[in-house]
């Protein structure tokens, strides 16, 4: 008898049409843009599983906000006893239901029935993006005017800045990366951004200093090698994938 598998996806997105890595309450579907993880779920369901779908992603990113790599777990059953997809398969049939959308399949893993994509990642790493020099953003080439922050007026043509940690605020690497623009700036003063930082208070944050989401992505989900192991696969040999994409 069929029973459930439980798989490990990674995925990459351009976040600018969507309201973000989860879905949205169905009260909300009707006034905002779908999350990636509708559109996921919704090719899930295309491969007609027994079970109901329900996604459980690692790393909630905002509207906006891109990923090179995100992840997710989520369990299957075949109908009519059918054996569990493999891993290039299941990216395959994902990837042809989700071609009209600007969302992208690259890894899939066979996992234990207790892995958690979220609870058991190790650490996520994020790039913001910045273009400076630019004047205005319609000299910027079009695949990038949705996926950097362009600052004015200045001689320094590009920054990447990387953040990296187990897990992250609500709009963390925004904040950071709006504070050191600003202090650059002359907008805030050190000692501004000292008396934000001691009072451990995100409404003491300077709301019109946050960057904007365009310019984020979230680059890496890292996991223990162990944890990325098939059911089927004997101990101690490991897949022939990094467990970082």
């Amino acid at each position: 008898m069929s029973t459930q598998t439980r798989y490990l996806i990674f995925f990459q997105y351009i976040g600018t049409k969507y309201s973000g890595a989860i879905k949205l309450p169905p009260h909300q579907l009707l006034l905002e843009k779908r999350g990636v993880q509708d559109h996921l779920e919704d090719a899930v369901r295309r491969l007609k599983p027994l079970n109901p779908v329900s996604l459980s992603i690692s790393s909630r990113t905002d509207s906006g906000v891109h990923a090179l790599s995100n992840s997710a777990h989520f369990d299957f059953q075949r109908k009519n006893d059918k054996p569990p997809f493999t891993e290039d398969i299941l990216v395959e049939a994902l990837n042809f239901h989700l071609k009209a959308e600007q969302i992208s399949i690259t890894r899939a893993y066979r996992v234990a029935d207790d892995f958690h994509a979220r609870f058991q990642a190790l650490s996520r790493t994020y790039v913001y993006r910045i273009a400076l020099g630019v004047s205005h953003s319609s000299q910027l080439p079009l695949v990038e005017r949705d996926m950097c922050w362009n600052l004015r007026h200045t001689e320094i043509p590009f920054w990447e800045l990387t953040f990296k940690s187990k897990s992250f605020l609500y709009k963390q690497v925004r904040r950071m990366t709006g504070a050191l623009v600003a202090v650059g700036q002359r907008r805030i003063s050190l000692t501004k951004l000292k008396e934000v930082m001691e009072a451990r208070d995100s409404l003491a944050y300077p709301q019109n200093v946050i960057a904007p989401a365009r310019g984020l992505f979230l680059t890496r989900v890292d996991y223990n090698e162990s944890d990325l192991l098939s059911p089927q696969t004997s101990a101690g040999v490991f897949s022939d994938a990094k467990i970082q994409m």
